[in-house]
């Protein structure tokens, strides 16, 4: 069942399993209001079991483009379109939570960002491979992502 995030009052609704339940709340917070503040759409999240499709296409990418597989539970996915750009985002037990931006009409803008919510490790899987930036958010704290180009088509 869809879950509209309400980014005034942070909800840890499907994210109980998580060590990181409340900064993972967070971080999809932080994203449910960048989506209401810059296009004027409502963020909602379906649990990822429900959802295989999505989970697929994010998994598909990941696994084409940099051999990417993440052991952690996926808890909950979003797909949806705003102007011409489809977003895909997929929110991991262990904190982290992965975006595909792609742009329908521009190949060069499109990617795959990883964001890791206060206090969780780095994954094994993105260890060695990936810098990550540092960004302050009042939902999140200290929210640490990373990204790279999509190179295919999908």
């Amino acid at each position: 069942m869809a879950y509209i995030v309400d980014f005034k009052n942070v909800s840890l609704v499907g994210l109980e399993s998580s060590p990181n339940a409340a900064a993972l709340a967070g971080l999809r917070a932080n994203e449910a209001r960048y989506f209401m503040s810059k296009y004027n759409h409502e963020f909602s999240v379906s649990p990822a079991s429900e959802s295989k499709e999505i989970l697929d296409y994010a998994n598909n990418i990941l696994l084409k483009e940099r051999n990417i597989v993440f052991a952690a539970k996926p808890l909950e996915v979003s797909q949806f379109q705003v102007e011409n750009i489809k977003w895909t985002f997929v929110f991991y037990e262990d904190g982290l939570a992965i975006n595909v931006l792609y742009t329908l009409d521009n190949p060069k803008k499109r990617a795959v960002g990883f964001k890791l919510s206060e206090g969780m490790e780095v994954p094994k899987e993105l260890a060695d491979k990936f810098k990550f930036a540092r960004q302050k958010s009042k939902l999140a704290g200290i929210i640490r992502g990373s990204f790279f180009v999509i190179k295919g088509e999908y």
